[in-house]
């Protein structure tokens, strides 16, 4: 039985990102379901502690040997840094979050791990420079997930007018991804996620919202969510499980569309298969918020998922801060 949380849907949004990036991060990056379904059936889905010999034989690229259960992807340390940086400052700030990426993910930060093209080069970008020198545009043109991490916080501290909010997520995309269809991804996620924070269905607004994504982006998501049942190892076949925001936006919006609570949400995306991690950020992040607002504990995040992720006490330290309780 799921025994979640109802809880305020900014905190659900939060805790959901962060919570199914680590439910993902045993078997992100395989890209074989057939594998992923013969590992579900012998030991589950989430929280599985990395192994090199699930990866032996099959599509996929083992990247966490040194990361154990209940540890964030790559992703995921860039949604918690967010939501910290936040916290520390009481709002955005360019320069002083460039200094606390450079530091963390850099030479001799606290990241260990992974790190993926739009890190390395954004990072290349600052490391010879003082704070004082950051260009407002320290990213690449790159159109990864990594786009999108650090996202679900700044949609639930700047909710407002959509078009404030909108600058804001350009700005901090392009500190990373300086690329239009990652924009274009945040637009339309962000959207959906701050609509649904003030109460609009999800699947409302994952219709609704499209006009805020640029053409082919609308294109494939309209064609995701034409789909009438539940089909995610054949909506993911068809555009794609890679690291990429144009193939993984159109997979968390059919997912969005029918599963109907956050664990179903969270299991489908593991199945899919690829970057897992990529995609549970904002696809976390709404479905626990959607969960959060028809007040239906079984629905949400379960108690025993929140319990395993690791930094469970620095990201309910950066809610209580920015008074997100209540």
């Amino acid at each position: 039985m799921n025994t979640g949380i109802s809880t305020d849907p900014r905190v659900a949004a939060i805790l959901g990102a962060l919570i199914a990036d680590s439910a993902s991060l045993g078997l992100h990056w395989l890209y074989n379901p057939e594998r992923i379904a013969q590992i579900a059936q012998a030991r589950g889905l989430v929280f599985l502690q990395p192994d090199a010999n699930d990866y032996a034989g099959v599509s996929g690229y083992f990247a966490h040997g040194g990361k154990t259960a209940g540890d964030a992807s790559a992703y995921g340390e860039l949604c918690l840094l967010m939501l910290k940086h936040l916290a520390q400052h009481g709002g955005f700030d360019r320069i002083a979050y460039q200094t606390e990426y450079r530091t963390h993910f850099g030479p001799g930060g606290a990241y260990a791990g992974y790190v993926d093209s739009p890190t390395r080069l954004t990072l290349q970008k600052l490391l010879p420079l003082n704070p004082e020198q950051f260009p407002e545009i320290s990213g690449v043109d790159d159109d990864q997930f990594a786009a999108l991490a650090a996202l679900p916080a700044a949609i639930v501290v700047y909710q407002g007018s959509v078009e404030t909010l909108q600058d804001k997520l350009e700005q901090i995309v392009r500190l990373t991804n300086d690329n239009a269809t990652a924009v274009a991804a945040a637009r339309y996620l962000g959207s959906v996620l701050m609509a649904v924070c003030q109460g609009e269905s999800v699947q409302s607004a994952l219709s609704r919202c499209l006009s805020q994504a640029d053409q082919p982006l609308q294109e494939q998501v309209a064609d995701a969510l034409q789909i009438g049942s539940l089909d995610t190892l054949a909506v993911a076949k068809r555009f794609g499980s890679a690291c990429h925001v144009l193939q993984g936006v159109p997979v968390i919006a059919h997912i969005l569309q029918h599963a109907g609570d956050y664990t179903s949400a969270i299991e489908e995306n593991i199945r899919a298969g690829g970057d897992s991690c990529g995609r549970s950020i904002m696809l976390g992040a709404i479905a626990a918020a959607g969960a959060a607002q028809q007040g239906n504990p079984a629905k949400g995040i379960p108690l025993q998922w929140i319990a395993r992720y690791r930094k469970l006490t620095a990201a309910a330290d950066a809610c209580a801060t920015l008074s997100l309780y209540g």
